[in-house]
């Protein structure tokens, strides 16, 4: 079983035994890793909310078709228009 000592020591550990300038760049590639993840993570919900906010306008058509689609239906019911004629 490790500790948490033992995992921070390994660590330094290894670190001591990279180059200091391999290590520094090593950092600068993973902040700007971090930094493009950032933008990313924006732009995912940024286009998530823009899709929620298509979804609820298309639902709200779809409801006001079944609305006028049932009024149709209704009128064409009471009117006669929806029956056939049989000869």
């Amino acid at each position: 079983m490790t500790t948490i000592e033992y995992i921070e020591w390994w660590g330094r550990r290894i670190n001591y035994n990279i180059p200091r300038p391999k290590l520094e760049k090593k950092i600068e590639q993973m902040e700007e890793e971090k930094m493009n993840l950032r933008l990313d993570m924006n732009v995912q919900k940024l286009e998530t909310e823009k899709l929620r906010k298509e979804k609820n306008k298309a639902e709200v058509d779809l409801d006001s078709l079944k609305i006028d689609y049932k009024k149709l239906h209704f009128s064409m019911r009471t009117t006669g228009l929806g029956k056939t004629s049989e000869q």
